[in-house]
């Protein structure tokens, strides 16, 4: 099991935050273009518990994979968690976890995952799959900052 760990403060409040965050069509704004995301089905309404979202991605040599998540906890702008269904992962769990701070809020995400394939998935993990994944949050970060503004504590 491998854990990523992240958290980013904005300059917005809780409800703003809550709306952009548990939109799932949201996902592909802050998702690099080169993931090929694609939302199949299951985001055409708010975020539920049991709600499931069927997308398409093309995470690594150009290999479109699907990908399917079930919201299985939403507490109303407090934090919601998404669990894989199906998809490259033998494993994944993902908290995302919003805070009214001030001047703002903190957005906190624990992803805890585990790769396929036994000892090959774990051989790849360091230089293939987890700087993929640091390079997806480190994306999704600085895209938050250019359409909310940059945190000022």
């Amino acid at each position: 099991m491998y854990t990523l760990h992240s958290k980013q403060n904005l300059p917005i409040s809780l409800m703003e935050a809550w709306e952009f965050l548990s939109n799932p069509s949201n996902l592909k704004i802050i998702t690099p273009d080169y993931m090929g995301f694609h939302i199949l089905s299951g985001a055409d309404r708010p975020m539920y518990s049991g709600q499931i979202i069927q997308y398409v991605v093309t995470p690594v040599l150009g290999i479109k994979t699907n990908w399917v998540t079930e919201i299985t906890h939403v507490k109303d702008k407090m934090y919601f968690v998404d669990e894989q269904r199906f998809g490259p992962y033998a494993l994944w769990h993902h908290k995302h976890f919003l805070r009214e701070i001030s001047g703002g809020v903190e957005m906190e995400d624990i992803v805890d995952y585990k790769m396929p394939l036994g000892i090959l998935g774990r051989m790849v993990h360091p230089f293939l799959v987890k700087p993929k994944l640091n390079q997806i949050f480190e994306y999704r970060r600085k895209k938050l900052i250019e359409l909310f503004g940059e945190y000022k504590s």
